[in-house]
């Protein structure tokens, strides 16, 4: 079934072009090609950081000399061993027992001591800017994990013990393992390709039909899997960022199956994989034919007039947007923020590429592609964690010989996807750059909206190690709302401690219920108040969502007339590359 665009022009096309030998033409060409060879990445936006703390730093005498006797004091410190630092905890590369050993423990000390001498230097110097700082900070970062010790097989006692125990051959395997990569390469594969695992096959497979199919997505219906389910239907919608079977991965792990089995009627929106043809795709394209077509569709369905709503990532971004946008829309019983942002000043590291000249540069690489492609996302994401995603990798694959064994949430983190270039660039410049969604200027049909205008009782899920959503960003849900709202800091990452099924090992969360009108604490001290608790906090959300809930009926039907159900779950979108 081929559904052909019809998507409203809500918004005017940025920089409309008149002519295609307009000099704009030209010159966004210039810098879509410039972006082949930087990463993406804007040259002047790094220039002006780098430019602005020499600038600062060379007209600071003092503080030169400062950094000076604090790089004695480094030196000093490395013949002292009661005076050595320890890495952080997040830092897993000297973790290993055999650094602790004489040369090795040496070699790991003065690459710290000299990480934190850098960061000193990087970091806080009065007259730079926040954002220029950071910048530096991190690319200075970034070039000196280049030089890690644990990089290199002679200085890595991890790598040494490997080589002695295997007679060399470990280099022989990581050789190979290399050819094969840049094979791989060369014919355009992903190098995190899996043939053990496939969508509807070993993954995405809690039964369902598709309810409804349009321009941007589908709506899956689960089966129910009990005689008696709760009346209020929970819709999900996801990131179209990601793919949706993040939430329905193995059988074991998959928290739509686990939300069925408990009793409850659970539909999940699929977004399209966004080709070149859907580049002028809005912002409130994806409010309407997504969060509010889905809606229309559960209420119509289900017949009932109550929905819970859980929006995840980005997803809970639009579900929050969805919410407000209708007067506070009545339909919703409850809304629940998964790694979910409403407010964009402290987010995290993603915010280095959000600056105006950064925008800048990804706005034409769209322009010319039509949308943003995976690689390019994927790309920004390994950067801000090299060390686990890009370092650590090519030590075991290339220097160990060895191969990541592949599981399902590996076989889900290679399944990318596009964003369309009017809507990406929509949200940057919307929700980074200008944090439009707070500050009461992002306006649907008109009008300015406003999260404190969501009314109904909110459960909020952050992760405690989330380079995506950090949770003192997710945090901050709790100056925008007043009213019920319970919230939850779990162990994990972005998607791991969201994907924390029970029984998972080594899994805790905090968690605290703030009643309407009671006062607003810090982030410190709510994660000082709130109770922790071991396992996860799958269970406790079942609990909370029974608690807004009316008493169980008999499942309503697999679609309606209006909806007929073009095909079984997980649909025909998610398998789109």
């Amino acid at each position: 079934m081929v559904v052909q665009p019809r998507f409203a022009k809500a918004e005017p096309e940025a920089k409309p072009i008149s002519s295609t030998r307009s000099p704009e033409v030209l010159d966004r060409y210039l810098h879509a090609m410039e972006a082949r060879f930087t990463g993406s990445l804007s040259p002047a936006s790094l220039l002006l950081a780098f430019m602005d703390w020499q600038l600062h730093l060379a007209n600071a005498p003092a503080r030169q000399f400062e950094l000076t006797q604090k790089a004695a004091r480094q030196w000093s410190r490395l013949g002292q061993p009661s005076e050595w630092i320890e890495p952080a905890p997040e830092d897993r590369r000297f973790h290993n027992e055999a650094w602790s050993q004489p040369t090795f423990n040496l070699i790991a000390q003065a690459f710290l001591l000299g990480e934190d001498w850098l960061r000193a230097a990087t970091m806080c110097l009065p007259g730079v800017s926040k954002s220029h700082s950071d910048i530096v900070a991190f690319q200075a970062r970034q070039l000196l994990d280049i030089f890690s010790p644990s990089n290199f097989p002679w200085t890595n006692p991890e790598v040494l013990h490997e080589t002695q125990a295997r007679s060399g051959t470990n280099f022989a395997d990581g050789f190979r393992n290399f050819l094969e990569d840049m094979q791989s390469v060369a014919r355009g594969e992903t190098l995190d390709k899996s043939t053990q695992y496939k969508v509807g096959e070993n993954l995405a497979v809690t039964p369902g039909k598709v309810a409804l199919r349009n321009e941007l997505m589908e709506l899956i219906q689960y089966s129910p899997a009990m005689e008696k389910v709760r009346p209020e239907p929970i819709l999900i919608v996801p990131a179209w960022i990601m793919k949706c079977y993040i939430l329905d991965l193995s059988p074991n792990n998959s928290f739509i199956r686990y939300l069925v089995s408990q009793g409850y009627t659970v539909f999940c929106i699929s977004w399209r994989n966004p080709g070149a043809e859907l580049r002028n795709t809005t912002l409130d394209d994806y409010r309407r034919l997504g969060v509010m077509a889905a809606l229309d569709a559960v209420e119509t369905i289900t017949g009932e007039r109550k929905i819970h709503g859980c929006g995840y990532c980005l997803g809970g971004t639009l579900l929050a947007i969805a919410a407000m946008a209708r007067d506070a829309d009545a339909r919703f019983a409850t809304v629940t923020m998964l790694a979910a942002q409403t407010d964009f000043t402290e987010a995290g590291e993603l915010q280095l590429f959000t600056d105006d000249s950064q925008l800048a540069l990804l706005d034409d690489v769209m322009w010319r592609q039509g949308n943003l492609d995976s690689t390019q996302m994927a790309g920004a994401f390994q950067m801000l964690r090299s060390n686990d995603l890009i370092w650590s990798r090519l030590i075991r694959t290339y220097l160990m010989g060895e191969r990541d064994t592949p599981n399902d949430l590996m076989a889900w983190n290679a399944d990318a996807t596009r964003m369309p270039f009017r809507m990406h660039s929509g949200y940057l410049h919307y929700m980074f750059l200008h944090n439009d969604l707070t500050e009461g200027r992002f306006t649907v049909g008109g009008r300015p909206i406003a999260v404190s205008e969501i009314a109904t009782p909110m459960f909020a899920v952050s992760t405690e190690t989330d380079h995506v959503a950090p949770w003192r960003s997710v945090y901050k849900i709790n100056l925008l709302k007043e009213g019920d709202m319970t919230f939850v800091l779990t162990s994990g990452g972005h998607n791991a401690g969201i994907v924390s099924e029970p029984g998972h090992a080594r899994r805790h969360f905090r968690i605290a219920h703030r009643r309407a009108g009671e006062p607003y604490l810090a982030p410190e001290a709510w994660e000082t108040a709130a109770e922790q608790r071991d396992g996860s906090w799958w269970p406790l959300y079942v609990e909370w969502l029974a608690d807004h809930s009316g008493e169980a009926i008999s499942p309503p039907p697999l679609g309606a007339a209006k909806y007929p159900a073009p095909c079984d779950a997980p649909g025909t979108y998610v398998r789109e590359t």
